[in-house]
């Protein structure tokens, strides 16, 4: 009985030392061609055979769609194969900037081009400062000792989770002329409002959408910047008897202001390119109201009658100027300001 009981045991202690030296072989498998490899590439050469695989990536999926959109912005005619586009150097460019009055989009070559640009200057403008405020405002309040503070910290970061189009679809159920708002607003007493057929109510709900969506993402990095904050810098100004206004404008901003760079440029950027929810909520509407810049590149280059891919590229690389332009400038200021 003693034997039999220890067979499977025994069994299973084979099995295991079986696929034990199984698995050492299999992983030592890239040892001697990494070996030899490492004989041959010296000086660092090394490590560009690591690097290769992301940079093929990177090369395929990046720096090639960037070289096609340079040669789609240079070439005209409606053909989609680059070979047969004819070359017509800066002529779509010229196209986008041609303008008697550039504060008057209805005098401009391409006034659908223009009418984005100051869309999207108004709402960077707009929903960055209040993105910046209201993420400040709820990362202090997060980071004080508060009954639920992690619920209240999972809730403002839940929107980030979802999709953008989830979310437009959301607000789009909530704000249609049958909707929940107005449903609630009604059911006091009230008359409802066509929030997304007018053109201010539109443009302003297209900020608050983006904030309430995008909030949590930024008030999670300034959260981050507080809670690095060392605490006895806190306690020393206490003792010196600074008021809590004076802490937070002589330690707390200071201190933050890495994070707070962080989150403009970040949020910029995010809202230069925004689309999904616009697009989704509003559909650039009512008339020009919402149109944004990236909205008029997919129009241009993918949902017009006549595809015009080579204004659709110009309006992208002058997209893309201007955000490094801005954000090169943004960061040699801060390096000017920096101790």
């Amino acid at each position: 009985m003693g034997a039999g009981f220890h067979r499977p045991a025994a069994l299973g202690t084979l099995i295991a030392r079986a696929l034990g030296l199984l698995y050492g072989a299999v992983m030592g498998l890239p040892e001697r061609p990494m070996r030899a490899a490492q004989a041959r590439m010296r000086g660092g050469r090394l490590g560009w055979l690591f690097v290769a695989p992301n940079l093929l990536v990177f090369g395929v999926f990046t720096f090639l769609p960037i070289v096609i959109d340079f040669w789609y912005a240079l070439t005209g005619g409606a053909q989609l194969l680059p070979q047969d586009r004819p070359y017509v150097g800066a002529e779509n460019f010229r196209s986008l900037l041609a303008c008697a009055n550039y504060l008057d989009p209805t005098s401009c070559e391409r006034d659908l081009f223009w009418y984005g640009v100051w869309n999207t200057l108004k709402f960077v403008a707009i929903q960055v400062t209040l993105m910046i405020v209201f993420s400040l405002l709820t990362a202090l309040v997060l980071n004080r000792r508060i009954v639920g503070r992690g619920f209240y910290r999972a809730a403002f970061f839940y929107p980030v989770l979802l999709s953008p189009v989830v979310v437009a679809l959301i607000w789009k159920w909530i704000l249609q002329r049958n909707g929940i708002l107005n449903a609630t607003i009604q059911g006091a007493g009230g008359n409802g409002v066509n929030w997304l057929v007018d053109a201010d109510w539109a443009f302003f709900w297209s900020i608050f959408v983006s904030i309430w969506a995008h909030m949590g993402f930024y008030t999670l990095i300034l959260l981050a910047g507080l809670q690095a904050i060392p605490a006895d810098i806190y306690e020393a100004a206490e003792m010196d008897a600074a008021s809590p206004w004076r802490r937070f404008r002589r330690l707390t901003l200071p201190l933050l202001t890495p994070s707070l760079v962080v989150v403009f440029i970040l949020g910029m950027i995010r809202a230069v390119q925004i689309f999904d929810e616009v697009y989704v909520l509003t559909g650039g509407g009512p008339g020009t109201a919402t149109v944004y810049l990236v909205q008029f590149i997919y129009q241009t280059g993918f949902a017009a009658g006549v595809r015009q891919y080579g204004l659709a590229a110009a309006g992208s690389l002058l997209l893309a100027a201007a955000l490094l332009l801005f954000t090169l400038l943004q960061l040699r200021g801060l390096k000017r300001g920096a101790p």
